[in-house]
């Protein structure tokens, strides 16, 4: 295994306990509007290496949410890297399970 899928590996753990230990995330509100999404962008740049913040501040869950008649999970979202199993979105670029999902969820 390569030294950046072990670090995926362990970047994968972290989050996936500190979700299910009962880190609270900002779920809602969703990312609705390009200001929405701009202002949260922003407060994860911010958060810089700051896991737990960017955790918090994107609203990951590690279910998908229902919102707007549409199940939102990572593996729909455009950020999803299907073989990878990571989010390429710049500001969050963390390894994340398919059936994950943050409020910058996009078709």
């Amino acid at each position: 295994m390569s030294q950046a899928a072990t670090l995926d590996v362990e970047v994968l753990e972290r989050i996936r306990s500190l979700l299910a230990g009962g880190l609270e995330t900002e779920v809602f509100p969703r990312a609705d509007t390009q200001e929405m999404t701009r202002d949260i962008i922003n407060r994860l740049a911010a958060a810089g290496d700051d896991l737990e913040a960017k955790l918090t501040i994107s609203g990951f869950t590690l279910q998908p949410i229902e919102y707007g008649g549409l199940e939102q999970a990572c593996e729909t979202c455009m950020y999803y890297l299907v073989h990878r199993h990571f989010c390429e979105l710049p500001e969050l670029a963390v390894p994340v399970e398919p059936q994950w999902s943050c409020r910058l969820w996009r078709i």
